[in-house]
């Protein structure tokens, strides 16, 4: 019943890799969208920010203006703090639990915990490996650009606010190399299987 983490700056391929795995069986929790679901119209954690942030937070159709609270945050460490001591919390102890489900569910379940940050908050320590997937900063801006539509600038900052490769890398017990051909990175999210199963 491994536990794994995978993590990953953002355009890395990581979600591939979650993918990957999701269609060998493994159970992926993932760490987005549990924030997601925790900041539902209606959650504690959804009151909570509204509490903290103000009525601007709130979209027209009442649920949670994610562009608002983001411009509110970003480039602002007090008020970034101020939300991840709301939401990191309640996203641990749900992730917790949906680990525990999928165990109880079936005892030898691999789980894979798709996580972005997990260099930022440093983890919890209990992961049996923690899986990286790792492309150069470059590679990852210029997907950005192509891909999401981002201009060099907005990439490159969005890069420039994750953690380092140096830590991530630090972290990892696996480095899946994102950075070339997608058939390669199927092919080492294949491995990784492999040696999860054996």
């Amino acid at each position: 019943m491994p536990l794994i983490a995978l993590t990953g700056g953002i355009a890395s391929g990581k979600s591939t890799i979650a993918r990957r795995l999701a269609e060998h069986g493994a159970v992926v929790v993932d760490a987005d969208q549990t924030v997601r679901d925790l900041q539902r119209a209606g959650e504690p954690v959804f009151a909570h920010i509204v509490a903290a942030f103000g009525e601007e937070v709130v979209a027209a159709d009442g649920s949670l203006d994610r562009a608002a609270l983001g411009s509110l945050v970003f480039g602002d460490a007090e008020k970034l703090a101020q939300l991840n001591a709301i939401v990191h919390p309640a996203v641990r102890e749900e992730t917790q639990n949906r680990f525990r489900s999928a165990f109880a569910a079936d005892p030898s379940a691999v789980v894979v915990y798709d996580v972005p940050l997990l260099t930022e908050a440093r983890g919890t320590g209990e992961w049996d490996e923690v899986v990286v997937a790792h492309a150069p900063a470059e590679t990852r801006i210029a997907r950005m650009v192509a891909h999401r539509g981002m201009t060099h600038e907005d990439a490159a900052a969005r890069v420039a606010s994750q953690a380092s490769d140096a830590e991530r890398l630090a972290l990892a017990d696996i480095v899946i190399d994102t950075s070339g051909s997608l058939d390669e990175t199927i092919r080492q999210a294949d491995e990784l299987w492999e040696r999860l199963g054996s």
